[in-house]
């Protein structure tokens, strides 16, 4: 069996020397898979496990799996490696990368590359939710593969304690304040919504739940001055300046997890991929709900889907494709979401006996699922970094108080107009 090539960030460099997208022998094909591993759990190994599966199966094809850090270094070495002249042939990247990815003729449709009726059905077997951010002007650019949602991780023994019933999670605004409130006590927040790495995904939950989406399905607006967005701003800044909940300013996204497994808060919004984790090292009873809603329930998807890059050959574009139906299989999918907390990305894994027995004995698991019904896509335009960064600055400088929720997201919405004029 032909072994899996291991890296890790800033290998690019040892990359290149190897020849990336030659064949190790006259009749196999050699593929470059960038892949992001600094999100929660033992992803490395899992994801090894996977590549070893696959070329045990595949022994024409081998996978050189190159782990590149957080989704933006991903994107930044693949991209620097199409430069190069030594291009990956597929990556897991933001599904929010798409527009940038095409405006720079990086990455091909999958329906360019699809043949049989059995790949065409295979397009349309994910969730819906999932392929907003990988579709669009007609056609889908990225496979969701690591997804998630956000969803509200609770303690329950704190619940108890605090006299309120660990079977109700607050289920609106106003049933989140009012617990919080009872929840909030020496050492112990109410809750805490993570307000740093990103703060643009967490908001776009906030202004769903108020019914306000962030921007158009072409990419080139953005609703940052509505009325409902600032509302959404204005409430999440109350958590802790009027409500005290919450601590005033901004909560660190990389800490937000062991404040919450050490009982520093009672509450916290968090990516469903945490779940696994959460599940290991919880020294105490805890539950998982969907995020509570004001005009209705609401939250981004989130993660990473499949590429396949514009360069490559038709042989290694036959290959990509399955290399990534391998990986996409309902029990393989399955698999994947049991072991790391993220998304089961299609209904048919839910349906396998392995996912129902696990669902069954661990409910939380259902959560993110059920939750797609009232999701919408992430945040994605043209020029999409310096658009995020905006609304990113934006909150940030409403949560300090350097400016009001009003004021920022109208400096903001300036700003992106500005951007994506162009693109109208």
């Amino acid at each position: 069996m032909l072994k899996t090539l291991k890296r890790k960030a800033g290998s690019l460099a040892l990359a290149t020397t190897l020849g990336l997208g030659l064949a190790t022998n006259a009749s196999a094909v050699e593929l470059t898979m960038y892949y992001p591993v600094a999100v929660g759990g033992p992803l490395t190994n899992i994801v090894d496990g996977l590549v070893d599966d696959f070329e045990e199966q595949n022994p024409d094809i081998k996978v050189n799996a190159i782990y590149a850090g957080n989704y933006n270094d991903a994107r930044i070495k693949a991209l620097a490696a199409l430069k190069s002249g030594e291009p990956a042939q597929t990556s897991v990247m933001f599904s929010i990368d798409t527009y940038e990815l095409i405006e720079q003729g990086a990455i091909v449709a999958f329906d360019d590359i699809v043949e049989t009726k059995e790949e065409k059905e295979w397009l349309k077997s994910f969730y819906p939710a999932l392929m907003e951010n990988g579709q669009t002007q007609g056609k889908t650019w990225g496979i969701p593969f690591q997804r998630s949602t956000i969803v509200m991780y609770y303690n329950k023994d704190a619940f108890r304690a605090a006299g309120l019933d660990p079977e109700t999670p607050p289920a609106t605004w106003d049933e989140l304040v009012a617990a919080g409130k009872k929840l909030t006590k020496d050492g112990q927040w109410g809750a805490m919504i993570p307000s740093t790495g990103y703060p643009y995904w967490m908001f776009g939950a906030l202004s769903m739940q108020n019914d306000q989406v962030l921007m158009n399905s072409d990419g080139n607006e953005t609703y940052f001055d509505a009325p409902a967005t600032i509302e959404a701003l204005e409430f999440w800044k109350d958590l802790g300046s009027k409500h005290g909940i919450m601590p005033e300013g901004t909560i660190e996204w990389g800490t937000l997890r062991q404040n919450f497994l050490e009982g520093k808060t009672a509450m916290m919004w968090h990516s469903t991929g945490n779940l696994s984790v959460v599940k290991k090292n919880a020294k105490f009873d805890f539950g998982v709900a969907m995020l509570p809603a004001q005009k209705r329930r609401g939250t981004p998807t989130g993660g990473g889907n499949f590429y396949i890059f514009e360069k490559t050959t038709a042989e290694e574009r036959k290959a990509t494709m399955k290399l990534i139906r391998f990986l996409t299989e309902p029990k393989r999918t399955a698999e994947w979401s049991m072991k790391t907390g993220y998304l089961a990305t299609m209904p048919a894994a839910y349906e396998t006996e392995e996912m129902k027995k696990y669902v069954a004995d661990f409910p939380p698991a259902a959560v993110a699922r059920d939750q797609l019904e009232f999701a919408t896509a992430e945040l994605s335009t043209y020029q999409n970094g310096r658009v995020r960064k905006l609304l990113d600055d934006a909150i940030q400088a409403a949560l300090t108080g350097s400016k009001s929720p009003a004021e920022a997201l109208e400096d903001a919405q300036k700003q992106a107009d500005r951007l994506l004029k162009r693109y109208r």
